[in-house]
This record gives C-alpha cells, sequence and structure tokens, in this order.
C-alpha cells in the first residue's frame, strides 16, 4: 500500500496540512464519543452522557479529545501510563478503574485499547502491527458494586466499601474476549445486564478509533499522521506558553474549605500556591489538610485535571486540547494528604466534590493574575444523587446542575453544569420510563443567584418521589459556605436537601419507603461587581 501523503516531521508539515489533521484527529475522538453514547444502555451515559473519549499517541500522549467531562479528560494520561506498564500488544483491550492506578473513581470505568491500524493485513505497510497510539473511554457506570446500590456511599471510609476495584486488567486478549474476566466483574455489580452492554458501547467507541486511524493512513500516508501527532502537541504547546506569558510573573495564594467528608461535618481545608514564571505555571497544594477518613479524598490525578481545566478557563479556548497544553503545568501535593491520598482511602466523593472545590481555589489565586479573566463562584459542586432499589434491581444515578458565577461582562448562566463536570440532565420523560421515579418539581430557585452588576446564575429544584423501597445516597456541597461574589458582588444562594420536606444532611446514605420525596435545590452563582450599577450596563434581571 502506497502513502497517498508524503512522509515529514513536525517541522516540515505545512500549516494547511496540519489544520486538517488536527481537525480530522478531533473528529475521531468526537466519533468515538458519539458510537459511545448511541451504544450505550445505561440512561447515565446515553442521555447524560457521563462519559468521554480521547486519541493518544504511543508515547501516551493525549493528542485530541471530545468535548465532554473536564475531570474525566485530565486525568487520562494516568490510565495510559497504568496501561502502559502491562506490555500492551495490537488487538488488546485494557479495563481499569483503581484511582491508585490510573482511575478516577471506581463508577468511572476506563478502557484502552491499543491502535495498530492494518495489523496482520496482506497489504500492509512497512511497520504495520506497531502500536501508533491508544484509544480510550471513560464511562461512568451507574453501579459498580460496594456497600450500597450506585456505588456512591456518603459514609464510605475505605476504597473496598466502595464497589469492585480494578488496576489495568485485559479483558480483551490479542482479539480474544476473556470471558472469565468479563465474568468476574459482571458477578459483582448490580444491573449485570447493564453493565454489559454499556462495556460494549465502550469497546465499539474505542474500535472505531482504530478504524478512523487507518482512514487517514490511507488518506495522508502512516509518516505524515504519526508527525501530525507531534505537530498539534507542539502548536498547542507554544499557543498555551504564549498565553501563560501575558501573565505577570508572582505567586498568587487561596484558601477554601470542603464542609466535611461524610464522617465529620469538620471544614477540610485546601491551600494553593500558584507560582507564574514565564511560560510556566507552578500549581503546590502543601499546607492543604491531610487525607480525610470519609470519601473526598482525591487521586493526585482528579487534582491535575482540576488545575489543567483552570489554566485552559484563563487562556484562549481556541487553543487545540491536546498534551502540548499540560506541558508547561506542574501540579504537586504532599503524599498522604486529601489530593494524594494513599491506599486504601476511600475516594468517590474526591473525584465528583473536590475537584470541584480543587477549581474553585485555584480560580480564585489566578484572579491575582488575571482579574478580568476569572468568574465569581459558581455552583461548586456537583449536587451527587443516587437512587437504588434494596434487590439491585434499578441504580439512578444524577448530577444536578445550578448558577454559573457572573463574569465581569455578562450574567452568569442558570441552571448548568458547572466546573469539572459537562453533562446533561436526565430528560423527566426518560427518568420516568427507565426508573419507578416521579419528577414532581423541576424549576429555577427564583432570587438564588449573587446579586452584582452582572448577576450569578439561578440554582436549580428537582424533587423526585420514590415509587419503591430504595437506598438513597447524596454527595453535595455549598450547604453550608455560598459561592463567592467578586468586585462587589454578592454570593450566591447556598443549596439544600430535603427528605420529605425535612432538611436532610449535606452527605448522606438512608433507606427509604416508597412515597418519599427527595428534594434537591442547588446553589446560584455569585454576583460580579457592584449591585448599585446594574442599571448602568449591567444585564436585565
Amino acid at each position: 500500500m502506497t502513502p497517498t501523503g508524503t512522509a515529514g516531521t513536525a517541522d516540515s508539515i505545512d500549516s494547511v496540512t496540519l489544520e486538517v489533521l488536527r481537525n480530522q484527529l478531533e473528529s475521531v475522538a468526537e466519533e468515538m464519543g458519539q458510537t459511545l453514547i448511541r451504544g450505550a444502555y445505561s440512561p447515565n451515559i446515553k442521555e447524560r452522557r457521563d462519559c468521554s473519549t480521547a486519541l493518544f499517541d504511543a508515547a501516551g500522549r493525549m493528542i485530541a479529545q471530545a468535548e465532554h467531562i473536564p475531570v474525566h479528560l485530565g486525568a487520562m494520561p494516568a490510565a495510559v501510563d497504568a496501561v502502559r506498564e502491562h506490555d500492551p500488544k495490537p488487538g488488546d483491550v485494557f479495563l481499569l478503574n483503581d484511582p491508585f492506578t490510573g482511575g478516577t473513581h471506581l463508577p468511572d470505568v476506563t478502557m484502552v485499547s491499543p491502535i495498530a491500524p492494518g495489523r496482520g493485513g496482506p497489504e500492509d505497510e512497512p511497520g504495520d502491527g506497531e502500536i501508533v497510539g491508544y484509544a480510550v473511554s471513560r464511562a461512568h457506570h451507574a453501579d459498580v458494586g460496594g456497600m450500597t446500590p450506585g456505588s456512591m456511599p456518603a459514609g464510605a471510609q475505605e476504597i473496598y466499601q466502595e464497589g469492585l476495584r480494578l488496576p489495568p486488567t485485559r479483558i480483551v486478549d490479542g482479539g480474544d474476549l476473556r470471558e472469565d474476566v468479563r465474568s468476574l466483574v459482571l458477578a459483582n455489580v448490580r444491573n449485570p445486564d447493564e453493565r454489559r452492554a454499556d462495556l460494549r458501547a465502550q469497546q465499539a467507541a474505542n474500535e472505531r478509533a482504530e478504524e478512523r486511524l487507518a482512514d487517514l493512513f490511507d488518506e495522508h500516508g502512516r509518516e505524515t499522521v504519526l508527525s501530525g501527532f507531534d505537530a498539534v502537541i507542539d502548536y498547542s504547546r507554544e499557543r498555551i506558553a504564549e498565553e501563560i506569558a501575558t501573565l505577570p510573573d508572582g505567586v498568587y495564594e487561596a484558601t477554601d474549605v470542603l464542609e466535611g467528608d461524610g464522617v465529620t461535618d469538620a471544614d477540610i481545608e485546601i491551600a494553593v500556591r500558584v507560582t507564574v514564571d514565564g511560560e510556566t505555571i507552578d500549581v503546590d497544594f502543601a499546607g492543604t489538610a491531610a487525607q480525610v477518613a470519609g470519601n473526598l479524598n482525591a487521586p493526585l490525578a482528579v487534582a491535575t485535571s482540576a488545575v489543567y481545566f483552570v489554566v485552559r478557563c484563563i487562556t484562549d479556548p481556541e487553543i487545540p486540547p491536546n498534551h502540548g497544553c499540560y506541558e508547561p503545568v506542574r501540579v504537586r501535593a504532599p503524599e498522604g494528604t486529601l489530593l494524594n491520598p494513599n491506599p486504601p482511602a476511600a475516594v468517590v466523593g474526591g473525584n465528583v466534590e473536590t475537584s470541584q472545590r480543587v477549581t474553585d481555589v485555584v480560580f480564585t489565586a489566578l484572579a491575582g493574575a488575571a482579574p478580568d479573566r476569572v468568574p465569581a463562584q459558581g455552583q461548586g459542586t456537583m449536587n451527587n444523587l443516587t437512587i437504588g432499589a434494596r434487590d439491585g434491581s434499578f441504580t439512578y444515578y444524577e448530577t444536578i446542575g445550578g448558577g454559573f458565577g457572573a463574569r465581569a461582562d455578562r450574567d452568569g448562566m442558570d441552571g448548568v453544569q458547572v466546573g469539572m463536570t459537562n453533562t446533561l440532565n436526565t430528560p423527566v420523560e426518560s427518568l420516568e420510563t427507565e426508573y419507578p421515579l416521579r419528577v414532581d418539581r423541576y424549576a429555577l430557585r427564583d432570587g438564588s443567584g449573587g446579586r452584582g452588576r452582572h448577576r450569578g446564575g439561578l440554582g436549580l429544584e428537582r424533587t423526585v418521589t420514590v415509587e419503591e423501597p430504595a437506598t438513597v445516597s447524596l454527595l453535595t456541597e455549598r450547604r453550608r459556605h455560598a459561592p463567592k461574589g467578586v468586585a462587589g458582588g454578592e454570593n450566591g444562594a447556598t443549596g439544600e436537601n430535603l427528605l420529605d420536606g425535612e432538611p436532610a444532611p449535606a452527605k448522606t446514605t438512608v433507606d427509604v419507603d416508597a412515597g418519599t420525596t427527595v428534594t434537591v435545590r442547588t446553589p446560584g452563582g455569585g454576583g460580579h461587581g457592584d449591585p448599585d450599577d446594574r442599571g448602568n450596563g449591567g444585564a436585565d434581571d
């Protein structure tokens, strides 16, 4: 097979070819995501789209990602690094979710497939059969075992209580499904038929990446495409370095707190020291609390992902997101602390809640360097709601949107996912069809956005009636400490949880009877600027 393009190095690829390849590689990642979403069975993936896909090169560098979940994507390189230590071969597929070996939290199941286009074909080019990259899909499975339905127990104190823990494990070996491995996984989860279908959808997504990359090899030539990997990374690195260089050099510090860990209600401090030096940013979390007894511990990969997200937010959003964006950023946290815990620490809430607070605190620190680029605080929580039948017949999981912080030039958005999550909601029709649940109210919370020259976004209120005996788990934040306004703007409203109309803790797991109502009122975003200036260029209420 003769390449239609020409071989070359990253430096020899002209700007037009680079832009074509960049868009095509990003399209591969997006098509992976569409394949996963269309093929999934659980509403959590097919409706909420709580999943992410990306393409990596043979060295484990991210080449392109779909526009999915920030906390998934920024932490994916750790998963690929973990798989590469297990001697992957063409035709293999690895499964993992262990937060201490490349994962984030146990419900996020990651599938990593080596890519070797054309392996074994009669017309293979020289070098075919060699791994040229990795296809990666990460999806939040509605249950992976553990002490409660949905695998999000508020009171977990060790990771063994949170579900089945998988280090990098071959589920496909040289093209052959390992039925023993799949059976082991499915024997340890609730709703195994749903899990089986979702795993098949992830595998199909990864297979699509290999097919599409083979098409690009045919179109441009193998060496041109591989050189393009280097070129897109170099381009993003140069662009992000230029953006960082526009920030004033200096040291910027901030602290914030989490509202208890599910075991105690005591505030847990996160401290950050951000050093901007030329074209680099160093982020040090020394001074952050020690790892906690509850489940808000976050693996370092999760904290790193949150930092990457903030850096991307304060720089040009048109810069292609890939490994090059990460290279000028260094993230550190002492071992044994909240943001770099030692096993067997519980971590399920760290991925969803602690990541949000890391985002807040790093934004606050960098406001000193880029005040016009940093919004007021958004809701700062994912408002995790899990409802599952005690007999394992169904598990429903959702993160609920809230207020986005006001910006220097406009109001915050109402009722949206904020920070490290980027999911949709579960449509009421789908929720009521799939589960024994009834949605009684779903509305914006009037007046919950902080006043300011620009108003903070409004939170949401969602009330669900549970129609069968079930276990309810809530993992939420910003129930005591309101999202802060900036530049004179007022704070957003705090959130609130209710069971049958009575206040419920921010973090709780409780068995309920049929007919119980669960209400989640989510926080509003902080305001930006003096409220008295609202009539002078501010948006209308």
